[in-house]
């Protein structure tokens, strides 16, 4: 079995959020997620694959992956995380199959929990589609909504990271 983890926030406040894109491309994936309190998480599986949006909030989304991790015996090796970065370009999309957090809290705590920098990872470009030189305060900018031009984008960039994903998981 393969775990597929989206990095977001719960809650409708944070529904339409940058910091929650790892859940939206999840929601596009799978049509009902079972919430599962012990584990802190919402399960989707399909066929082999079990999708999840942990529910502990993106600073403590490791506890929740270990917790599934551990539950249905993934070993590290077939998990892949989906989130946000706001150092990539609006709509780009990257893979990456290990490395640090790059900043990013719930990679942080993904990578604590489970001990390694070994887990595969797609990362979505959120950065400011404007060029600027001001300074903004990351948590306000990934925790607030995507303007009307980004909404518009997203199925594109949600589509061209299920492709991503299909490809990792052949």
């Amino acid at each position: 079995m393969r775990l597929v983890v989206g990095l977001g926030n719960p809650g409708a406040r944070y529904a339409k959020t940058r910091h929650n894109v790892g859940f939206m491309v999840l929601n596009a994936l799978c049509p009902r997620f079972e919430l599962k309190p012990a584990l802190g998480a919402s399960v989707c599986k399909l066929a082999d694959v079990l999708y999840v949006k942990p529910q502990t909030f993106m600073n403590l989304s490791g506890t929740a992956v270990q917790a599934v991790a551990h539950y249905y015996k993934i070993p590290t090796a077939d998990i892949l995380v989906i989130y946000d970065d706001k150092d990539i370009a609006f709509g780009k999309v990257r893979f990456r199959q290990d490395g640090s957090s790059g900043g990013h809290n719930g990679m942080k705590s993904i990578i604590a929990q489970l001990g390694t920098e070994q887990i595969a990872r797609i990362k979505v470009g959120v950065a400011p589609t404007e060029p600027t030189t001001a300074i903004f305060d990351t948590a306000d900018y990934v925790l607030s909504k995507f303007t009307a031009a980004e909404l518009t984008a997203l199925p594109e960039i949600i589509d061209t990271t299920k492709t991503r994903l299909a490809t990792w998981l052949k």
